[in-house]
């Protein structure tokens, strides 16, 4: 199976595109197919006077919705929930979930409702995206909370969705943030927005451990059925689809946290029930992106042990495949066919990252002593601090035969001395390889960004967005969705992070 692609049919030949206004998108609901104790049918909590904060037409074009439409108070309306559309059948979705590595129960969707879902765009039938308004208000899963969304949160939500998805990450989508003037009060009263997003699904890890702890075979059985319908029909015609859908998701899971890895992303809160069983990106709240590298930065706040810091990524993520595998136990059978399917985790994360760290490098072969020049590199990054994605993009400009051109790259290293010496490892290490500079350039800066989504640029962002002024979320997109291209007028925003950004703390509250 290829990586990170539903498979829905053999057919062949694309759906036309319809080009859909708002009120013409085709509307279903496969979630309700389950039975009822795995939603609650409700109406969204309406706002007063919604606004547009911001919208992606690249995500609209995943379902064909015309970008015209974003400024159509239908749009407004119906994404901010306050209108329904025909067809539509809004729900809350039920799961359960571990916290920072602590069973914590019956969660659910607290202040996400599924709309509902619609074709996707230029692929056969049955291939569907999901609609999901998440602030729309309280649902019978809130906890306490008073299902809102805020501005802050909304915004940092909408740009990493599609910045990912530029950077060729599996994520769910961010279609647009619609705003309010009505408040909410987190540490300070803030205003509220919905952001929605999309994905073929948003059922997560968490949904099976919910039937699993409940002690509720039957049920997990109906949601492992459906997953593999809907989702994985491939794994159908499997000897045990279950334990191929166990081990489907294992690997989307290592391929999708190394990917994190090679980008210097931090997603601050790896929850079971954060994490996709599509192997996408689910959930961005604290998240960050590496600067001044430090295996072990946290950046989330609230992760006082650091279990979910940078360089435990991996680990807890493999971790969180365990807890779904025992979630699944019942499905699979035994122990030995679940430890099985979950057994192609590091060999598949090894593999991945070994092949994305070797693309950074512009390394067309692996060598066996490939592993030291990498450790004695990230080493070195380590020991100065240096910012991940200028190093990785400077990279790139190294000329394999003339140090004296070394300098941007070298400057970013308190010790230059033992950049110096790595160089000359690395320079070695590519005298093996049969590329001119030129084409190692070409083939680096296509895998190593320019631009990422870093706090300060989102903080910047989201200021502005409080003023009323979005223009800066529009800027930031547009340079995000092709954060691999040079784009010369925006260099600013692949510079050093100013000295205020690193005043900057990202927590759980939003």
């Amino acid at each position: 199976m290829q990586a990170n692609r539903i498979h829905t049919t053999t057919m062949n030949s694309p759906l036309p595109l319809q080009h859909h206004s708002v009120d013409s998108l085709p509307f279903s609901t496969a979630f309700t197919a389950l039975p009822p104790p795995f939603f609650m049918r409700l109406q969204p909590t309406a706002l007063p006077q919604p606004y547009l904060v911001c919208a992606s037409a690249s995500a609209a074009a995943l379902i064909d919705l015309d970008p015209a439409q974003f400024s159509t108070d239908e749009f407004i309306e119906t994404f901010t929930g306050n209108r329904i559309p025909d067809h539509a059948q809004p729900l809350a979705a039920v799961y359960s979930g571990h916290q920072f590595g602590v069973w914590a129960g019956q969660l659910g969707d607290g202040r996400a409702i599924l709309l509902g879902d619609v074709p996707a765009a230029g692929q056969p039938a049955p291939a569907r995206m999901e609609l999901q308004l998440k602030g729309a208000g309280p649902t019978p899963y809130s906890r306490m909370g008073d299902g809102r969304a805020v501005l802050r949160s909304s915004i940092r939500e909408f740009l990493c969705s599609e910045a990912m998805a530029g950077l060729g990450i599996p994520t769910t989508r961010a279609l647009c943030v619609t705003g309010s003037d009505q408040l909410v009060m987190r540490e300070t009263p803030e205003s509220t927005a919905v952001a929605t997003r999309m994905a073929p699904s948003f059922i997560r890890f968490g949904s099976f451990e919910h039937w699993f702890y409940n002690k509720k075979p039957e049920q997990l059985r109906i949601l492992g059925d459906y997953v593999i319908d809907q989702l994985y029909p491939d794994l159908r015609d499997a000897a045990n689809p279950y334990a191929a859908l166990l081990a489907e998701v294992t690997r989307r899971t290592a391929h999708m946290v190394a990917h994190w890895q090679a980008v210097g992303f931090m997603h601050g809160v790896m929850n079971t029930d954060n994490m996709s069983i599509l192997g996408l990106t689910l959930d961005y709240g604290p998240f960050g992106f590496m600067e001044a590298f430090d295996a072990g930065h946290i950046c989330n706040h609230t992760d006082q042990q650091g279990r979910y810091a940078y360089s435990m990524q991996p680990q807890i993520a493999h971790w969180n495949c365990f807890a779904l595998g025992q979630a699944m136990l019942p499905l699979i059978g035994t122990v030995e066919d679940t430890e099985a399917a979950l057994a192609g985790f590091k060999p598949e994360y090894d593999a991945k990252m070994a092949a994305l760290l070797h693309a950074k490098l512009g390394l067309t072969t692996q060598q066996a002593d490939d592993s030291l020049l990498i450790d004695s590199l990230f080493a070195i990054l380590q020991a100065s601090h240096v910012d991940f994605t200028l190093f990785f993009r400077r990279l790139g400009e190294l000329q394999m035969n003339n140090p004296a051109t070394d300098a941007p790259l070298r400057d970013l290293f308190i010790d230059r001395t033992a950049f110096d010496a790595w160089a000359l490892q690395y320079r070695t290490r590519l005298q093996t390889e049969d590329r001119t500079d030129a084409d190692r350039r070409l083939a680096m800066h296509a895998v190593n960004p320019k631009y990422v989504l870093r706090n300060y640029l989102a903080q910047v962002a989201i200021e502005k967005a409080e003023a009323k002024d979005f223009s800066e979320i529009a800027k930031l997109l547009a340079i995000l969705e092709k954060p691999f291209d040079d784009q010369p007028e925006h260099e600013a925003y692949a510079a050093l992070p100013p000295d205020w950004a690193s005043q900057l703390e990202v927590s759980c509250s939003s």
